[in-house]
């Protein structure tokens, strides 16, 4: 067996079943679209909350920060203990976890509660997520795994940011408060952990071979590993852009460039609609095409339309088709990253922690740190400079990938092939 070993059937005697496949799949995705349900229903119920509560903007920066730093720290070790304990326990346990904090949200009477319960709830979903992606790339055949992580992870923006802001509106207005809205979103959360608990299989133990010296379960041994090094890099910079971008635009579109609140709405929409195309189509592409080539690609189209940004005007329409691209590449470089290209780069017994590390360094240095930097810095430079931000870290995220990157082997899938008999 080549270095790493095989991808998508990990264990000792797995076969790669298709109808398997579909189902695990499908809920490993709707789980991972109600983590991002979960994450982001906060933003548009804060009007709301923010006159009951007696709320800043500072205060809702503040929330979002605290999560996605306690994101990233669970991400970070919580992938170690799926690979000590299996997937499905930590996956079916996290999803009960955060749906009971989600619905405890609701009972928030101020700030210090909501930071508190919103610092929990990373926890638990920082925990769900590095297990999920390798569940969901051990269900795949070999030659679906890019476009299978993409779907899991397209559901994320989809629900929180596409679907979420739906469900709020159309909540508060049945509800008698927002207070209830976070207890009504909890629900599928607990039915998603049923069927999870019912469908996923549980991991049975790594095979001997996985726990030689050379491929011993740990952190030192996948910080040994060059690609997962240049992937933890790669995050923090394609977060860093991702994340600002989210924050900022609606200012800089509406403070820098003048436009109405409508015209906004319409720009915006393309981050969406980015999130939910580049999490599937590029992830896919690459499953045919190579991972490294693909995000070569993908960075420098991204870096063309970032620099591209910074010149158009107020022009709804040439914007919402810029932003729309900016976030297709960008979205398909994380995908691509958490998903095969980091999977390929280990051996088995230490997937999860390795794509717990690079999906946690990412999330607190780009998801929690970089937006913190950049209000500082438009503060004092204005707002284009978040821009100009993102034109550096794609750049810079180029560089590590075209030379720090390397292809992972092509390997034999061993269940596609019995699969086949």
């Amino acid at each position: 067996m080549a270095s790493g070993g095989n991808i998508g059937a990990r264990r000792a005697g797995a076969k790669w079943d298709p109808s398997y496949e579909i189902k695990a799949v499908a809920l490993l995705a709707l789980g991972f679209g109600v983590v991002g349900l979960d994450r982001f229903i906060i933003n548009p119920l804060f009007p709301t909350m923010q006159k009951e509560l007696g709320l800043s903007y500072q205060d809702l920066g503040s929330i979002s920060a605290v999560l996605a730093l306690t994101w990233g720290v669970a991400s970070i070790f919580s992938g170690q203990i799926s690979d000590r304990l299996g997937h499905k326990p930590v996956i079916v346990a996290s999803a009960i976890l955060f749906s009971v904090l989600v619905a405890t949200t609701g009972f928030a009477g101020g700030l210090m509660s909501l930071i508190a319960l919103r610092a929990m709830m990373g926890l638990a979903e920082g925990a769900f997520v590095p297990a999920s992606i390798t569940a969901t790339v051990e269900a795949s055949k070999s030659s679906r795994i890019g476009l299978n992580v993409g779907l899991q992870q397209m559901a994320a923006p989809l629900f929180g940011l596409g679907f979420g802001p739906l469900i709020a509106v159309a909540l508060l207005k049945v509800l008698p408060s927002w207070h209830y809205v976070f207890a009504v979103v909890a629900i599928p959360g607990f039915i998603i952990a049923v069927l999870m608990a019912r469908v996923i299989r549980h991991d049975p133990p790594h095979s001997r071979a996985d726990h030689t010296t050379e491929k011993s379960v740990g952190f030192l041994h996948a910080l040994g590993n060059r690609n997962v090094i240049f992937n933890m890099i790669g995050m923090c910079l394609y977060l860093a852009t991702l994340i600002v971008l989210s924050a900022f635009l609606p200012s800089y579109l509406t403070d820098y460039l003048k436009l109405d609140i409508n015209q906004m709405g319409m720009v915006l929409a393309g981050q969406g609609l980015g999130s939910f195309v580049g999490m599937v189509a590029i992830p896919a592409i690459s499953d045919r095409l190579g991972r490294k080539p693909v995000l070569i690609v993908s960075l420098a189209v991204e870096f063309v339309a970032l620099v591209a940004l910074m010149g158009i005007g107020a022009n709804p329409l040439a914007l919402f088709l810029v932003i729309f691209v900016v976030t297709v590449m960008n979205a398909g470089a994380v995908a691509i990253t958490v998903g095969p290209l980091t999977n390929a780069s280990v051996p088995p017994a230490i997937a999860a922690t390795a794509t717990g590390l690079v999906v946690g360094v990412g999330e607190i240095f780009g998801g929690a740190l970089a937006p913190a930097v950049a209000g500082g810095l438009a503060d004092a430079m204005g707002l284009p400079v978040i821009i100009k931000i993102g034109v550096l870290a794609i750049g810079l995220a180029f560089v590590v990938v075209l030379l720090g990157v390397k292809e992972p082997r092509a390997r034999v899938q061993t269940q596609d092939a019995v699969a086949q008999v």
